[in-house]
């Protein structure tokens, strides 16, 4: 499939895989099935994998169903993004308690991370990952991610079957995984074809029962990649889309999008890359414990832009522009790429199914307004 070195196991060795993982003091994270969604949780056995279920996904709409195989990846991405074990929904920063003099004791040790192995992760989802380590491993470093990263042993997974809701192709992100892995599996019929990706992954692969693959293995494999690739549900022209958007900052779009969206931040919840937080103080009723804890935060809540007395972004429609603008625009001059992997999360997970590709082809034909929005509104 690449210059990499393809190797080819039977299924059953991905059973051996999970179990030499946990062996070697990993918590192994992977897909599995539950309440009807396909989420991330541990895994003690390949029976814990969704197997022979599939999702199908549409602006505002997901569900699983059966397949007709028992295929072990045979489905997308759900709510979950893998961000969760890396930088934790909520997550103490410090603690103080009252002593017997009247002071207070404060407690600075922060959470311990697992050692985590990741197993199912997508292409898109490592080009989140990736640009996570850019902002919270670089930007804004923080000690639990980096421990986390550290120790962290990453199997990821082609994506053969896109969801109509994917659209990772344009943003040159998947759906083949090309780095940024340790092992990286392609399910087939039975088969798994295995690319190594670090020397942490070759001695693990040392350990299970593999051949070399052979020629018409290699181009099988290829060709379902490239499949994958035509087929995407979505598409989105990246092609000066940063600069579009900065010439639509008055466009009149913004308002009937604000109109339809519900400010829920339903899209941030489930978005592989943003990193956004707030941070809170609580104390018990009896005033002898305090804690402070980080929390996830989302820029279409009323109270992120509340500074100097009073909220900047007081409408629905500046919130979005705010999110959709600095997601594909001006987080390339922040952080040097696109803030969007092409997942598809936010569409999906959209109560009133805004398709952020459809609104981007959109702003291509809607009129340019001012090159700038009013302060009041930003």
């Amino acid at each position: 499939m690449s210059e990499r070195r393809l190797h080819t196991a039977a299924r059953a060795e991905l059973e051996r895989l999970i179990r030499l993982l946990c062996e070697d003091g990993y918590r192994v994270i992977g897909p599995t099935l539950r309440d009807g969604v396909i989420v991330y949780d541990e895994i003690r056995a390949a029976g814990d994998l969704p197997v022979g279920w599939t999702d199908r996904q549409e602006p505002g709409r997901y569900r699983t169903q059966k397949r007709d195989d028992d295929a072990c990846f045979g489905f997308v991405v759900g709510p979950h993004s893998w961000k969760q074990f890396l930088f934790p929904s909520r997550i103490r920063i410090f603690a103080a308690d009252r002593n017997q003099t009247g002071g207070f004791e404060v407690d600075l040790r922060r959470e311990t991370p697992p050692r985590y192995a990741f197993l199912g992760v997508r292409a898109c989802e490592l080009a989140a990952i990736a640009i996570q380590d850019r902002i919270i491993g670089s930007e804004i470093p923080d000690a639990y991610y980096h421990r986390t990263r550290r120790d962290l042993f990453t199997v990821a997974v082609n994506c053969l079957e896109p969801a109509a809701t994917c659209f990772c192709a344009s943003m040159r992100t998947g759906p083949r995984c090309t780095e940024h892995f340790d092992l990286c599996l392609t399910e087939l019929n039975g088969y798994l074809g295995v690319e190594v990706g670090s020397e942490a992954g070759a001695e693990l692969l040392q350990r299970l029962e593999h051949r070399d693959s052979t020629p018409t293995e290699q181009r099988l494999f290829q060709l379902l990649v490239d499949r994958a690739s035509e087929h995407m549900g979505r598409r989105i022209d990246t092609e000066g889309l940063p600069e579009l958007l900065a010439r639509r900052a008055d466009s009149p779009r913004w308002k009937e999008i604000g109109e339809r969206c519900l400010a829920c931040g339903n899209c941030t919840m489930v978005c592989p890359t943003c990193f956004c937080y707030n941070v809170y103080d609580h104390t018990d009723l009896t005033g002898d414990h305090a804690e402070r804890r980080r929390r996830w935060g989302s820029c279409f809540a009323l109270e992120f832009t509340y500074m100097a007395g009073q909220n900047v972004r007081t409408s629905r429609s500046s919130r979005y522009r705010q999110w959709m603008t600095h997601k594909l625009s001006s987080w390339h001059q922040q952080f040097g790429s696109s803030g969007c992997v092409g997942c598809g999360r936010c569409i999906t997970w959209c109560p009133v199914g805004i398709d952020l590709t459809e609104e981007a082809a959109a702003f291509a034909h809607a009129p340019a307004g001012g090159e700038a929005a009013p302060a009041a509104a930003r």
